[in-house]
């Protein structure tokens, strides 16, 4: 199965719609992904795991997401923050990371995919501030919750919540807020993905 089915059917099984201007998009940025990761070492993905393991991966916390105005905390290569924002052109979205060859790479995406929704900045969480708050904060980066909630709860409105993208189910410290921990069915993966839901 080719790149564009593989994608496009993926979508189908998520039931999430997005437009053919913008599945192009993500198509484009996964090249620029791939010629980027030759010298920038930006992911250990294989070329054909992308579709799954990052895009779809990505796309699948679309309905979860809380509000327009997002906040994703160690993006790494764009994920998911940047997909997120292709997907939702009327989401405002804060990419953070402290790699700053990985934020030079977003930012080239930016341009070349004329993306005016998106801002990346490098910097440390424990550094970084906004002059507003965010309605949904979300990352793939920590391996404990408990850090991201203390990190990241000061960034976020009243009435939002924070999402931890995990694989398998984890373990909850003690945090005072309401958890819901929600179970991923990932096209074309079989490794087991969580989405942790924190509503402040």
């Amino acid at each position: 199965m080719n790149i564009l089915n593989l994608f496009s059917q993926g979508l189908n099984s998520l039931d999430i719609n997005i437009d053919t201007k913008h599945q192009q998009q993500i198509l484009d940025y996964l090249v620029l992904l791939k010629k980027w990761n030759r010298v920038y070492n930006l992911t250990a993905i294989a070329d054909e795991e992308m579709i799954p393991k990052h895009v779809l991966d990505s796309l699948a916390v679309l309905p979860y997401i809380c509000g327009t105005r997002i906040l994703d905390v160690g993006t790494g290569a764009g994920l998911p923050g940047l997909l997120l924002a292709i997907a939702r052109p009327d989401w405002q979205c804060v990419l953070v990371d402290s790699n700053a060859k990985k934020i030079r790479f977003i930012k080239q995406v930016i341009i070349e995919l004329k993306l005016d929704n998106v801002e990346a900045v490098c910097s440390r969480i424990e550094n970084f501030n906004d002059q507003k708050l965010f309605d949904t904060i979300i990352s793939r980066a920590y391996s404990d919750i408990q850090s991201f909630y203390m990190q990241t709860e000061r960034l976020c409105s009243n009435g939002g919540c924070l999402l931890a993208m995990k694989g398998k189910k984890p373990e909850i410290a003690e945090i005072q807020a309401s958890i819901k921990i929600i179970p991923l069915k990932i096209p074309y993966l079989q490794a087991a993905r969580h989405l942790v839901k924190i509503r402040l």
